[in-house]
């Protein structure tokens, strides 16, 4: 099912302006893409704490900077990464005393909702799907596989958890249990980040720490955002007269030549040598958007 409505806020936001000497602002920083630890051999748009951190830091520390917006638009990704995005959020708007606004666009799912978390106020369209606080692990059983080829699979290991839930070997019973215990620490820990952000504006119903996703409109009513509204309209009330400027991380001189590609040279061949993996980041990837008809 593709439920593209187009971007809520992605036609409303200017590219990068030069500031006037004297003119107020207002940083906007796109947070898009999966949520991940590297960026891989996949030419998608990956958000961890090494892409956004230039980014971040010049949004902060920009001149006559009244706020920060940040945009975004994502199915989430890892727990990890999320935190440490949201964490220097908070930390560079305690340290240089500007407030943070997040606008959620397409969706702002999972991780997503964690990096939105991180503003002091939350808005959405009300057509964005918002929420989907829990944990989801997802992985592939190749066991069928290799047999039918032929395949044998070695593995030694020293300690008798190393191999746990390897995809080349039967699931067991202990794995998965200890698996679900683990997204059940995470889980608490999400739970956690939306309580002490949100407050008293959460209405917590049976179903709102169950992983569900609302759209924009539903997600006002439970207080995971504070307004419906887009980053034009939201700012120019905000905050009248500051001007918006885009803040984009720095690119490598390969990628700003156009010889590197979305990923900068390593990706082509990193590609080449491990093609299953290639395919199977590009799946899982793929995954997460399409849970939510992207």
């Amino acid at each position: 099912m593709q439920m593209r409505f187009g971007s809520a806020l992605s036609s409303v936001l200017p590219g990068p302006l030069a500031a006037a000497t004297g003119t107020r602002t207002v940083s906007v920083v796109r947070l898009q893409g999966v949520i991940a630890a590297t960026t891989g051999p996949v030419p998608r748009a990956v958000i961890n704490i090494n892409t956004v951190e230039d980014a971040l830091k010049r949004a902060f520390t920009a001149d006559r900077v009244e706020a920060v917006a940040l945009v975004v638009n994502s199915p989430g990704g890892s727990a990890t990464q999320s935190a440490l995005v949201a964490d220097r959020i908070r930390g560079l708007a305690q340290e240089h005393e500007v407030p943070v606004l997040a606008f959620c666009e397409d969706v702002a799912a999972s991780g997503g909702y964690w990096l939105a978390c991180a503003a002091d106020e939350i808005y959405a369209h009300p057509t964005s799907l918002v929420g989907s606080i829990g944990v989801v692990s997802g992985g592939f059983g190749l066991t069928g596989l290799i047999e039918r080829y032929g395949i044998e699979r070695r593995l030694h290991t020293a300690g008798e958890n190393k191999a746990r839930l390897d995809p080349f070997q039967p699931e067991k019973a202990e794995d998965v249990e200890w698996l679900l215990g683990m997204q059940s620490e995470l889980h608490e820990l999400f739970i956690e980040w939306v309580r002490s952000r949100r407050g008293d504006a959460l209405r917590e119903t049976a179903d709102l720490f169950t992983g569900e996703v609302w759209t924009g409109r539903r997600a006002l009513e439970l207080g995971l955002v504070d307004d419906l509204g887009t980053a034009r309209e939201v700012l120019a009330r905000r905050f009248p007269g500051a001007e918006p400027t885009t803040v984009e991380p720095r690119r490598p001189l390969l990628a700003r030549l156009g010889l590197g590609g979305v990923l900068g040279p390593a990706a082509a061949p990193t590609a080449a040598l491990d093609p299953i993996g290639t395919a199977m980041e590009w799946f899982e990837h793929r995954s997460l958007w399409s849970r939510f008809g992207l």
